[in-house]
């Protein structure tokens, strides 16, 4: 039996109330992680027409504004695998700090902008850095927590993130309107960051340093000694080389890459196009309000189902649904019709993100999985940049936001194709990964048990 030590905040981890793992603890501390995070990428829309206001303070050009929400992405793309590799080296509890810090530090000087370039370091560079922080290390690390229940795990975090989506985005466009710009950022900032301060202390990188097993492992089996910085670093660098010799590994962050496609011209412009139609901008920031408060079913729902059923069936399901609702925009005029949409939209949107860690686990086994989860975000923020400055681009030539819409319904579409040619997740595609190990940093050896003993 593992010796259960005590956290530094008088309790043990072993005698949580009601015998609750403390697996799950984890899982309200990254939730609340997630709320911020989410928020960082899902308020781009509500920022569109503030700063495109050709009566406001900033008049920036949809063209210009585009290109700086596309570097926002491309900063992310490039941040998400060094974060996630970050992650796998150094646990997620340095890492909630150091971006619980930058949430505020970012969100305030937001507030700050004046010029376009301050648009462009502010939330492109410094924000993208931030939300990789928040959202890749920190969702891959559930991980090491669950050997079972993990879709439930996931699913929570992701429908908490939904609900803070839902409260914040038209929270910030109310005081956007009602407190201004440099207030509205000022107050959101140091909120967070201390709310994710007062969460700190709860967190911890993996099991081990509390003392206890993942969730789901049988009391009985048998306990493996704790291994040291080295021979982590040599595991971790060995299956990462065994990961990226297989199809699945390349392929996942193209299908990620396509779905966010889809999705992101639907969070930047859909919020134009209803204010374009006549709607307020607290009104039209309801769309992304519903398409978040649907969601939520799918976010909590789809790991569960993936876990159950299997995630390629829910990530073609979660793309068709993108594809097909999308073309209710083109007969939206009221803003009923909007909500209608977003109403539908939502349950795709919701299950697109949810189904990667449990297709990586089915993949990769037992694995540390920041670098590979960094890699597929890196795909999903390649797609929203990709179709941020297309879409900008087609936006400035055409006039009009409708061509751009179908461009997200053929991304979505194009998604299925290839999840078409993902392999079964019936079986591990690297079980042997660890016979390229030297016998000492294999996960089952025991030092001073000569290999082969009994």
């Amino acid at each position: 039996m593992a010796l259960l030590g005590k956290l530094k905040l008088g309790y043990s981890a072993s005698k949580m109330p009601f015998g609750i793992h403390y697996s799950w603890v984890i899982v309200a501390v990254l939730a609340i992680v997630q709320v911020f995070g989410s928020s960082v990428f899902m308020i781009a829309g509500v920022m569109v027409p503030p700063l495109t206001d050709p009566e406001g303070g900033f008049r920036f050009g949809i063209g210009e504004l585009s290109m700086a929400i596309g570097l926002y992405y491309v900063f992310s793309a490039i941040f998400a695998p060094i974060t996630g590799h970050l992650g796998d080296r150094f646990g997620a509890r340095p890492m909630m700090l150091v971006g619980a810090v930058m949430y505020g530090v970012g969100m305030v000087a937001l507030g700050f902008v004046s010029e376009l370039w301050h648009f462009f370091f502010f939330y492109s560079f410094l924000m993208s850095f931030t939300a990789s922080i928040t959202m890749v290390p920190m969702m891959a690390s559930i991980s090491g927590w669950f050997r079972r229940r993990m879709g439930w795990g996931v699913g929570i975090l992701w429908a908490t993130g939904g609900i803070g989506t839902a409260i914040l985005a038209p929270l910030i466009a109310y005081m956007l309107e009602s407190m201004g710009w440099q207030s509205a950022f000022a107050s959101v900032g140091v909120a967070g960051t201390v709310i994710m301060l007062l969460a700190f202390p709860f967190i911890r990188s993996k099991p081990a340093d509390i003392g206890i097993r993942p969730f789901g492992i049988p009391s009985d089996a048998p306990e493996l000694p704790p291994k040291d910085r080295s021979v982590e670093a040599l595991r971790l660098k060995v299956f990462n080389q065994h990961t990226r010799q297989t199809r699945a590994f390349w392929n996942l962050p193209v299908i990620h890459a396509l779905g966010c496609a889809g999705m992101g011209i639907v969070l930047i412009y859909v919020i134009p196009l209803a204010v374009e139609q006549g709607l307020s901008t607290t009104s039209a920031a309801l769309t992304i309000t519903i398409i978040s408060l649907v969601s939520i079913v799918s976010r909590l729902g789809a790991p569960v189902v993936a876990e159950a059923w299997g995630p390629r069936k829910v990530m073609a399901a979660s793309l068709s649904i993108q594809a097909l609702t999308v073309l209710i925009l083109f007969w939206a005029h009221d803003p009923w019709m909007f909500y209608l949409f977003a109403a539908s939209f939502g349950l795709g949107f919701g299950a697109e993100w949810t189904g990667y860690l449990e297709i990586n686990r089915r993949y990769f086994g037992e694995g540390p999985m920041g670098s590979i989860y960094g890699w597929q975000m890196t795909g999903a923020f390649a797609g929203h940049a990709v179709t941020t400055f297309l879409a900008g681009l087609v936006i400035y030539v055409t006039g009009s936001f409708y061509p751009v819409f179908v461009l997200s319904a053929l991304f979505s579409a194009a998604g299925l194709l290839v999840i078409a040619t993902l392999e079964s997740t019936s079986h591990v595609l690297i079980p042997d990964w660890e016979d390229s190990l030297p016998p000492e940093a294999r996960s089952g050896f025991v030092p001073g048990v000569a290999a082969g003993d009994d």
